[in-house]
């Protein structure tokens, strides 16, 4: 681990929340499928009776080695370096016949992420051009902006970041890496500066283009797509899966998701099927929930954060 990733500061949005919507059994087994720095894999252990379990996962290899130093001492947990769309797998390589009593899901970046200039994520402090989670994975953000198509690359930036000037960005890019390929984060927020006119209040002009480079990425919607089947499989029945999100195409992911699982419905809505046929496997738990004013005047990064809960119903492994 670099000495930049030993800056550990990184505040979990809605930690009290999440710790009531979960119901945190003393037995239970419990899975925090992207760890980060830990916020709320500390709050569960600190319920967690002797016989209880939790399994933390991350893809970023720097937040695991965080996990197994500072969790090294408790035989209740265990740390997995792994992408969240794998959580089924691995689980039941350690044990096969797990029921799962809660899942916590708090997706995209963590502040130590965001605060290394190495990893390349912020366009307030420069550093090269890679926004990979996973560092062993993938190619870079600068790889992958070096043979992109435009059209492809466009497509990308309104649609994940909900950018209205995504065409004249993607041309501009695209004309400068014929000249010289783009490197660091520095070149990237200038050039996409230029090409927005208009300002958000409090918002640099970038954002939402690294963010959605930063999802194409690390295949943030497929990931997700994948994973929340497989929370399904593993909870018992009264399990809760909580699921954290700043984006607005994943909280219509996650929000859809759970009111088709809640349904149950066997095939297509349009095939008119039997009362019998449906089986809900999840039931919605409450509103979305936002973190209130006072958690974003001490933490801006939570001010676009959705919670959502469900719990598992029907027929399952327990």
């Amino acid at each position: 681990m670099n000495a930049s990733a030993n800056n550990d500061s990184h505040t979990a949005v809605m930690t009290d929340a999440v710790m009531q919507a979960l119901v945190v059994r003393p037995q239970g087994v419990y899975v925090d499928s992207t760890y980060g720095r830990g916020s709320h894999t500390a709050r569960i252990l600190s319920i967690l009776g002797p016989t209880g379990k939790l399994y933390a996962l991350d893809c970023d290899s720097d937040a695991i080695q965080v996990a197994r130093k500072r969790h090294r001492q408790d035989a209740r947990f265990e740390a997995i370096h792994t992408r969240f769309s794998k959580v089924a797998r691995e689980l039941r390589a350690h044990q096969p016949d797990i029921k799962v009593s809660g899942i916590v899901a708090d997706l995209g970046v963590s502040s130590p992420q965001l605060d290394q200039p190495d990893r390349g994520f912020s366009f307030q402090k420069d550093g090269p051009l890679d926004m990979r989670m996973n560092r062993d994975e993938a190619m870079s953000a600068a790889d992958w902006l070096q043979t992109v198509s435009e059209k492809t690359l466009a497509s990308t930036i309104y649609t994940l970041g909900d950018e209205r000037f995504a065409r004249r960005i993607a041309r501009t890019i695209v004309e400068r890496r014929k000249r010289t390929p783009l490197r660091t984060t520095r070149e990237l927020a200038e050039l996409v500066a230029k090409c927005v006119p208009i300002r958000e209040p409090d918002k640099h002009p970038s954002t939402r283009t690294f963010l959605a480079i930063r999802m194409r990425i690390n295949r943030e919607l497929e990931e997700l797509e994948t994973f929340l089947p497989q929370c399904v499989e593993l909870l018992r029945r009264g399990g809760r899966l909580v699921v954290i999100t700043f984006h607005s195409v994943e909280d219509r992911l996650v929000k859809r998701f759970f009111r088709e699982a809640e349904i149950g419905a066997p095939g297509p809505r349009q095939i008119p099927f039997r009362e019998s046929q449906y089986k809900p496997t999840l039931k919605v738990v409450g509103k979305a929930i936002r973190p209130s004013e006072q958690e974003i005047k001490l933490n801006r990064r939570a001010r676009s954060a959705v919670m959502r809960v469900a719990e598992r119903v029907g027929e399952c492994n327990a």
